[in-house]
């Protein structure tokens, strides 16, 4: 339905208030296409904001949307900034354990708001936990805040973290 409501939308070519328009519109747009109306940059932030899971994890869209995002972002290797990480948003959500790892606890927050994750995600997201070099500090020092802050990730954490968490 997205997708054509898109055709309908961009007929008679990309409007001008292409941001006013629902960000899972533009999972089917193009970032050259968008580029008459803003930055890829700002598409990506845009897409950021979508919902992606309308497209499935295995998606060749949503995987090119990625790899243009990175592309878009500049990002030479795996470590992601901050800065970075919220631009991408929920794109944050299809990247692989080594991304995770490299960017240490920049991607914490916003993996936080992922409905599933991978195997290799879940193992990168416990060693970096694990290593306590986040804002968040090592779970021994955790509180309750913490834990609200990382509460989509709580499953994700095996016994060996969880035991280190202070009652």
């Amino acid at each position: 339905q997205l997708s054509c409501l898109l055709k309908m939308v961009t007929l008679h070519g990309i409007p001008k208030d292409l941001d006013s328009y629902p960000k899972d519109l533009l999972l089917f747009l193009s970032p050259s296409d968008y580029a008459a109306t803003g930055s890829c940059s700002q598409f990506f932030s845009n897409i950021g904001k979508a919902n992606v899971d309308v497209l499935p994890r295995e998606a060749p869209r949503r995987q090119q949307l990625l790899l243009e995002a990175l592309a878009c972002l500049k990002i030479p290797g795996t470590q992601i900034n901050e800065e970075n990480a919220k631009i991408l948003g929920r794109l944050v959500c299809d990247l692989g354990g080594e991304y995770i790892r490299s960017s240490g606890g920049s991607l914490l927050k916003d993996l936080s708001q992922c409905g599933s994750f991978l195997p290799d995600q879940e193992e990168a997201i416990r060693d970096v936990i694990s290593s306590g070099n986040t804002t968040f500090g090592p779970p021994a020092a955790w509180s309750a805040f913490t834990l609200s802050e990382l509460s989509r990730l709580i499953p994700v954490l095996d016994h060996s973290i969880l035991q280190q968490i202070p009652k």
